[in-house]
């Protein structure tokens, strides 16, 4: 008889699998994690990382492949938002929070190691990076039209530096999630200053 999988038993294991490895990945980095640390780490045995994952590599890409229904919810949530200025420093904000998290600096620097040495993982980072890409970029089309984002910006280039920014904020991020080290406040101000009409920028009336 076949053995019937349980959906959310199955999504359940998964998830301990990637939560384990994200920090053991951040500590150790990826050459350092083996399988077995993961199965320990998630109280599981270690074929149960291979019976859930074909490899370690797949493992590290969940990290990443878990965001992209993440940033299509924000992105749909925001541009449901009527002030499309508002809307784009929610979403500064909500991709920020994700720099509060103690592993996020040592993930993305291991990310920066291994995306090229995995093309899947390369292409889930592009998919990621693109569906945020095209949801700031509309949302800055948006701005502009409605006058309250400088009109002489490019959308597109304007929200990869945007995106730019934000992946600064992980890289100098305290590791002990300092509330106080909150870059939040900081990017809002980056980012508003950077979106201002020129007039609003001076101070200056039309």
């Amino acid at each position: 008889m076949a053995r019937t999988v349980d959906p959310a038993r199955a999504a359940a294991r998964r998830a301990a699998i990637t939560l384990a490895a994200a920090r053991l990945f951040a500590e150790r980095g990826f050459e350092g994690t083996t399988a077995a640390d993961i199965a320990r780490a998630a109280g599981l045995s270690p074929a149960s990382v291979f019976y859930y994952f074909p490899d370690k590599r797949a493992v590290f890409r969940s990290l990443f492949e878990r965001d992209l229904p993440v940033y299509q919810r924000l992105v749909r949530r925001c541009l449901a938002m009527a002030d499309p200025h508002a809307a784009i420093l929610t979403m500064v904000d909500e991709l920020a929070a994700e720099a509060l998290d103690p592993v996020a600096p040592g993930i993305l620097v291991e990310l920066l190691r291994q995306v090229g040495r995995d093309p899947e993982l390369m292409r889930v980072v592009a998919e990621n990076t693109e569906v945020l890409r095209t949801g700031l970029a509309a949302l800055m089309r948006r701005g502009i039209d409605a006058g309250t984002v400088d009109p002489e910006l490019d959308p597109d280039e304007a929200a990869a530096w945007i995106q730019t920014v934000i992946d600064a904020a992980f890289l100098n991020a305290d590791p002990s999630a300092d509330p106080a080290r909150d870059p939040r406040p900081m990017l809002r101000r980056l980012v508003a200053g950077f979106l201002a009409v020129p007039t609003q920028r001076t101070g200056e009336t039309p």
